[in-house]
């Protein structure tokens, strides 16, 4: 109810701005317990994880890790952060992000701006998240494809003892080139030095820690099975579909429908659904499903784990609909 009442002071302010009030507007209301409600309960065990519930929040809306407190006071069952690279880098030009109200979806071409690992480590540390928490992490701009596997080691080694699990982006359009790592060679240079820095971490630490990769809704279906297989060959533990689409046809009669970018939202569920369902169909229980895009309702939310997803992410809805879908969703599960 409240944030039905400020999301037109909200929507006022460019989507960034606005992105920043909201959050630090939520950690300050998570200091008071008050307004917190009882949470439906769903426990379910993934990847070897328990989970309080399958709703989460995806990465992106807390790059940095700097509003735990006010996500966790929201009752979702686990928090993913990121994407977070190795250094700190700015992304791309403003203006970099566009609401398209109607439709209830966002185009973005952030590109990965962030603190910096340390930087985000410094932050978990801090805010003292007992939840389940999902580090997502990414190359920098300006890291060559061909050294690209050296970023995802070097920031796989330097959040493993923090995260429950780890993603492994390789799916935004906001990085130029950052989708090929999904195909061919580059797929398995990458998948083979993070499964063997994983396997030395593990000795180290005396745990293994569930890596997941995160996928495009673009991909054919031949190229998504021939992901899933490699994800299975080199012992990944789920995956995760799906990120933005670079498809915009959905809405190209909006003013913004045409600026670059991810385009995320109602728009996106449809093909993050479609996706779903070839994954599971494909994979079978051999690997889990993490749905997301475009989850705006709790019906949506129930049609995605009946297309095969054990867990389901929020984003833009969340943006547009504030904290109460998330207890919709959670009622209807």
């Amino acid at each position: 109810m409240l944030y039905q009442f400020l999301r037109p002071l909200l929507f006022s302010m460019d989507p960034e701005s606005a992105h920043l009030v909201a959050m630090m507007g939520l950690n300050q209301t998570a200091k008071c317990k008050a307004l917190h409600g009882p949470t439906p309960s769903h426990p379910v065990n993934i990847m070897g994880i328990p989970f309080p519930n399958p709703l989460g929040i995806a990465a992106g809306l807390d790059k940095n890790a700097e509003y735990l407190p006010g996500l966790a006071s929201l009752g979702v069952g686990f928090i993913e952060v990121g994407t977070v690279t190795p250094r700190a880098q700015p992304g791309n030009p403003k203006p970099r992000m566009f609401r398209l109200i109607e439709e209830q979806g966002i185009i973005n071409r952030l590109g990965f701006n962030n603190t910096g690992v340390e930087h985000l480590l410094e932050n978990i540390q801090r805010a003292h998240y007992r939840g389940v928490l999902g580090i997502n992490i990414g190359k920098n701009f300006d890291t060559p494809l061909d050294k690209a596997h050296e970023d995802y080691a070097y920031t796989l080694e330097r959040v493993y003892t923090h995260a429950h699990y780890i993603t492994i982006n390789i799916s935004s359009p906001n990085t130029a080139q950052l989708r090929q790592l999904q195909l061919g060679d580059e797929l398995i240079v990458l998948l083979r030095t993070l499964s063997d820095t994983r396997k030395r971490l593990s000795d180290i630490h005396q745990r293994v820690v569930p890596m997941a990769v995160k996928i495009a809704p673009d991909l054919t279906q031949d190229e998504a099975k021939l992901i899933a297989d490699q994800l299975l060959k080199f012992d990944m533990d789920a995956i995760i579909a799906t990120n933005t689409t670079i498809d915009h046809s959905r809405v190209q009669h909006h003013p913004h429908g045409r600026e670059q970018g991810g385009l995320s939202g109602a728009p996106l569920f449809d093909k993050s659904l479609q996706m779903v369902s070839l994954l599971n169909s494909h994979l079978g229980k051999q690997l889990p499903i993490m749905g997301v895009g475009g989850i705006t309702s709790p019906e949506r939310a129930r049609s995605m784990m009946q297309a095969g997803a054990s867990l389901i992410q929020l984003y833009s809805g969340l943006i547009f609909q504030g904290p109460a879908l998330i207890h919709s969703i959670l009622k209807a599960l």
